[in-house]
């Protein structure tokens, strides 16, 4: 399996990100992702499901069910080479993928917790559709990422789910799906709120041990 490294190999902590259901590891929103994260000391490691990769080279896939990439994401995790065992996660799909896979992983010692960044609690203009039954039940530390006023789910959406108290979240103020804000509207950049995500990362994985 391939993966594109970001940060110093030598990192204490490794984190594997999936991509969301429509743009490739590289997208803007997972380099901006990765880059902020390896300027907080991680190594980043992004690798693609087989059917995202198969784009590449003139295969167009509609992406699968979450729930049957959940061996591909275990996969990732068993080819990765890293100095511990990493954090998983990912990008929207990727992070629900991750989320599904997390406690199965985490109770063999093989991840030490679960970062989601924007995660599709319901699809857009679907709040009755919730994915959000397994996040109940989470035994994995986790930390969601969030913009605002994400349409997979926004901040008056999420506080009346029924969500695991292991589950921290960072709200990133008028961030969309991407966690990207309107600057005119909060006063926040895009790099404002990556470097916030990071950072946040950074101490809630110090807290996790």
């Amino acid at each position: 399996m391939d993966f594109l490294l970001d940060g110093s190999r030598d990192a204490p902590t490794t984190i594997l990100l999936a991509h969301g259901a429509g743009a490739p590891m590289e997208s803007a929103s997972m380099n901006a992702a990765a880059a902020a994260l390896a300027a907080e000391g991680f190594q980043v490691a992004r690798f693609e499901f087989p059917y995202m990769a198969a784009r590449r080279v003139g295969q167009r896939r509609p992406p699968p069910r979450a729930e049957a990439l959940v061996p591909e994401f275990e996969a990732a995790v068993a080819a990765l080479r890293s100095a511990g065992p990493p954090i998983i996660g990912g990008k929207s799909m990727g992070g629900r993928v991750a989320s599904l896979a997390a406690d199965t992983l985490y109770a063999r010692g093989a991840i030490r917790g679960l970062l989601c960044l924007g995660y599709p609690f319901h699809p857009p203009g679907k709040p009755g559709e919730l994915r959000t039954a397994h996040l109940a039940r989470l035994t994995t530390p986790a930390l969601i990422c969030q913009g605002t006023r994400d349409p997979f789910g926004t901040r008056e959406e999420v506080r009346g789910y029924v969500l695991s108290g292991r589950i921290e979240l960072l709200w990133l103020e008028d961030g969309d799906h991407d966690l990207k804000p309107r600057k005119s509207v909060s006063g926040f950049s895009a790099d404002d709120h990556s470097r916030t995500m990071a950072r946040t990362v950074r101490a809630w994985c110090d807290r996790i041990g």
